[in-house]
Formats: structure tokens, sequence, C-alpha cells
């Protein structure tokens, strides 16, 4: 289970890493025709302008799992949602199986900040990006132009795609009218909205550039991922802070037991390494301000400890149910099971110590993926690294899991950052590798 709670609101979503058993089309009867479509063979390499440089594709076969026992878990496989591909933009790059590598080193993505003066802050490092490079996914024009917010969506987006067998010319052949589009933000373009507000404070509104609205708004990174791709299915992004990424994928997941669409590009997108951003959280006293130690500040259950840490990147998912993988012979990296979404009602910023949001949240995800607290034997935790949010998802989980003796439980963000809506996706990237090996990142 990877489970991520915001403050203000809750999500908990459930992924099962599948196996590699091979599973022949002969076990799925009654599956719809899927019209309009291309199929390609299993590890072919599509073309196209979406498709180099190409992230190395995994070879895991499709398969079903057999270890059903919750009667509800969902069986119709019109319904069923898995994952086929992965991309992200981290601070370890823009490799899955570099990401997951460092993962298992230890390294740590956190640094002092260089990107601009931090000298005067109390708080003078974070997890920042460097060396970026948009080659092969941007267009010159649109690259000087975008804030690093929607950068980081559109290469990880078609990263995921291509890592999915999902490349341009493949994307061509299919009805994009049943592809949608769900990447999520917390902070938005917050480089352009910073930007717009300097011209308008210092030269009128008259020097205002004409991409401030459109740049600065939350749901850009979903827009523009549609209009490169041509992806005319549901389209649209969620903002819920820390819990944004899971929303996302809640919500597409959702898009596609209903019918909606076949493949959901889902995910979270963030830059907010900013003076900004940095400056904004500063003033939330969210922070760890261990500037002697950065790479040791984030320190989730620690008696020490004393904030999270500021981080920036992109992590998106292709989704996609189950018989629609099938029928095009795509590569199965995990299922979806289900999830649930709330709110505890309490506070801006601090959850409530009994952790009973969290908790009514993680049991009603239980309920839909019709998985029972017993099975649940992995726990990624939300791990804020703060006083009150590292207590209270504490206690939300010993109130649904009465034995934790035999769960494993750690915050694989402690690893890398904290960055503010899209660790989700960047952990289920590494957690999908880990899981298929049986390892568990500790937690020192």
């Amino acid at each position: 289970m990877a489970g991520i709670a915001g403050v203000a609101c809750s999500s908990n979503v459930l992924f099962r890493e599948m196996g590699s058993h091979e599973a022949s089309m002969a076990q799925y009867n009654g599956l719809r025709p899927v019209e309009n479509m291309q199929m390609a063979p299993v590890g072919s390499k599509p073309s196209g302008s979406i498709s180099s440089p190409a992230p190395k594709l995994r070879a895991i076969r499709a398969v079903v799992s057999q270890t059903v026992s919750a009667p509800k878990r969902e069986k119709d496989p019109r319904k069923r949602v898995v994952v086929t591909g992965m991309g992200l933009v981290s601070v370890y790059g823009s490799d899955i199986d570099t990401f997951y590598n460092k993962l298992l080193e230890g390294e740590s993505g956190i640094s002092l900040i260089d990107r601009f003066d931090a000298s005067s802050f109390s708080v003078r490092f974070a997890g920042q990006i460097r060396d970026f490079s948009s080659k092969g996914y941007i267009d010159g024009k649109n690259d000087r132009r975008l804030d690093d917010c929607w950068r980081y969506c559109l290469v990880a987006g078609k990263r995921a795609l291509v890592d999915a067998n999902l490349g341009s010319e493949i994307l061509e052949n299919m009805d994009r009218t049943r592809i949608g589009v769900l990447v999520g933000t917390g902070m938005g373009g917050l480089s352009a909205f910073s930007s717009g507000v300097e011209s308008l404070v210092q030269k009128g509104y008259k020097k205002m550039s004409p991409f401030f609205i459109p740049y600065s708004i939350t749901n850009m990174g979903s827009a523009l991922l549609a209009i490169d791709t041509g992806l005319m299915g549901p389209n649209y992004s969620i903002s819920t802070a820390c819990a944004t990424a899971n929303y996302c994928l809640y919500s597409a997941a959702n898009h596609i037991r209903r019918g909606e669409a076949d493949i959901m590009v889902a995910g979270g997108t963030e830059a907010a390494v900013m003076p900004t951003g940095v400056g904004g959280f500063i003033a939330c006293r969210a922070l760890s301000q261990r500037n002697e130690d950065p790479e040791k500040a984030s320190r989730p259950w620690d008696k020490s400890r004393d904030g999270f840490v500021m981080g920036e990147g992109s992590g998106v998912l292709i989704m996609e149910s189950l018989e629609h993988a099938m029928k095009r012979g795509a590569n199965i990296i995990a299922e979806y099971l289900g999830g649930a979404v709330n709110c505890d009602a309490h506070h801006m910023t601090d959850p409530r110590s009994d952790g009973l949001g969290v908790s009514t949240c993680i049991a009603k995800s239980l309920v839909d993926a019709g998985v029972s607290p017993e099975e649940v034997n992995y726990i990624n935790a939300h791990a804020t690294s703060t006083l009150a949010g590292d207590l209270a998802e504490v206690n939300a989980i010993k109130k649904v899991f009465k034995d934790t003796s035999e769960i494993k439980m750690n915050g694989t963000k402690e690893s890398c950052w904290r960055t503010i809506l899209m660790l989700t996706i960047l952990v289920l990237s590494g957690l999908s590798q880990l899981l298929d090996m049986g390892l568990v990142l500790l937690v020192d």
C-alpha cells in the first residue's frame, strides 16, 4: 500500500506490484474490442517526436494476479486499472532506473540552494533539480517561455507515454478521445506568477507578459501535455496540497472504471524552489532549518525532527484498463486496487492529533480496494518529519492496523526530498522496482 495523507484533506491509494508470470489472453473471456487501435508488440519501440530519447523499457510481462482473497475486489477487466508506464523528472535525473538505483544507494538529493541567493533565508537548502534538459521533448520557443513546473510535466508525461509503448506514431492510430490527462500541482506556475507580479509592481500592467495568466494557472500542465500529444479525453487539474497526486491517481482510475477513458496520463508536477516558494514555507514554519546538515534534515519519526525539506520535479503514470492493456500487449507494472479521499475538517496546516481523518480515509480505501487490513504488509508513509504530522499518522495507522508487527513502513521521500504534491508518483516509480526485488528502504 502506498498512502499519502494530506493535512486539510486526506487521500489513500493502494497498488499491487505485478509479478512476472505470463498470462494468456485465453484467460480473459468477454473482453470488448478496442476500435481504431494499432496493436504494438510487447517491447517494441515507437518512433516519432516524443520517442527520442526514450527511457529504458522494463521487461515485465502483462499479468493478472490469481491471489484474490477479498470477495469485493474488482474482477471485471474493463474496470480493473493497471499501470503500464512511468515517467519522472527528479533530483536524481529523469531515468527510472537511475532513480531506483539512487534510492538503493541511499544517496541524498538534498543540497544547498544555488539557483538564487538564499543567504538571507533561514532555510538555505532543498531538493533542487540541476542540469535539467528538455531536449527532444519541448521545442525551443516554448522551452524558453515555460515555467519549470510545466517543463517538468511535459518531459515526465512524454517519457511515461514512451515507457508505456505509446509513442507519437502509435498514438496517431489510436482513438485519442479515449485517452485523458490529469496532472495536478499544488503551487502551479509560481515562477510565472512571481515574475508577472514583479512586472506589475515595477513597470505597470502594460509590461506584463501575455503568458502571465496561462502559465500561472494550475491546469496548464494537463493542457500543454494534451495539446502536444493530441489526447482528447478527460482533461483537468487537481490541487489539494500534499495529497494532490494521490487525488489525481484516484480520479484518473475512476474515469477508467466508469468507462469514460481507456487510458489516463496521471500525475503531478511542482517547481517551487524559488524565493516565493521557499520564503512562503518558511513563513508557515513548516521547513527544517538544519542548514549545517541538509542531507539529514528530513528525519521522520525522529524525536529531533523539525520540519520537511522542499523539493521539485514531476512524476507521471500511465493508468489503463486491464482489458485495453492486454489487448495491446502492454507491459504491466502494477495494479491499482482502490482509493479514497476525505477531509479532517480540523485546521489549515495541523492534522488532528488522533489521526481520525487519515484513519477513516485508509479504512475507506481498503474497502474500495477489496483488501483486508491483514493483507497489507507494506506502508509507504506520508512521513512529513513534522512534530504534529508524524504523530497523527502513526496514530491513524494504529487505528486501522491492529497488529503492526509484520508490517514494514517507511517514508521514501526521506531519502530524496518532499515535493509538494507529486511525491506519490515518484515514490511509486521507485517502489515498483523495490517491491519486485523484495526490498524495503530503511529510515536511519
